[in-house]
């Protein structure tokens, strides 16, 4: 039987990478919440968007909707974070241990990272940027970090699935 330590060792620390991303995404979040929660309202709001747009129909303007989303934001990245620590404890717990007991490990990572990609897939690439319109805004377009994001947990994803043998 033959194990790769300190391929799990690079994978796990990955894993711990995206967790402590998670963690300061999250004491962002509610350490300067009000920074935070001015982006959420103006792309919902859909006030810095072109002039006339015909998109205009799909603004959510009640500050409680900004609220709901905000905070539902928050508590995903929260959940996301914590599933990032556990797969990465989990992950160096079991990096001399058998190729099963390692994939079990590894498969929290797997989820943990395909749900921080439909993070910034659906709520900001395809709610925010399209359906929000959120392209259209020079202040509060946050495409670039969103897509930047994706990149990153799918190349670690990759990462995380790929074979162990030298």
């Amino acid at each position: 039987m033959h194990f790769t330590p300190t391929v799990r060792l690079a994978k796990s620390v990955l894993m711990a990478a995206m967790a402590f991303f998670f963690t300061l995404v999250v004491f962002n979040n509610i350490t300067d919440s009000q920074s935070n929660y001015q982006f959420v309202h103006h792309v919902l709001d859909m006030d810095t968007t072109f002039p006339g747009n015909r998109g205009m129909w799909r603004a959510l303007h009640p500050a409680w909707m900004h609220l709901v989303f905000y905070l539902g934001i928050i508590a995903y990245e929260a959940l996301n974070m914590m599933l990032c620590w556990r797969a990465a404890v989990a992950m160096f717990r079991a990096r001399n241990a058998t190729p099963q007991v390692f994939s079990q490990a590894r498969a929290v990572g797997v989820l943990a990272l395909t749900a921080g990609m439909l993070l910034w897939l659906v709520a900001f690439l395809e709610i925010g940027a399209e359906w929000f319109l959120m392209w259209q805004s020079r202040i509060w377009n946050g495409q670039e970090a969103a897509f930047r994001m994706v990149t990153i947990e799918g190349i670690l994803l990759v990462i995380v699935l790929l074979p162990e043998n030298d």
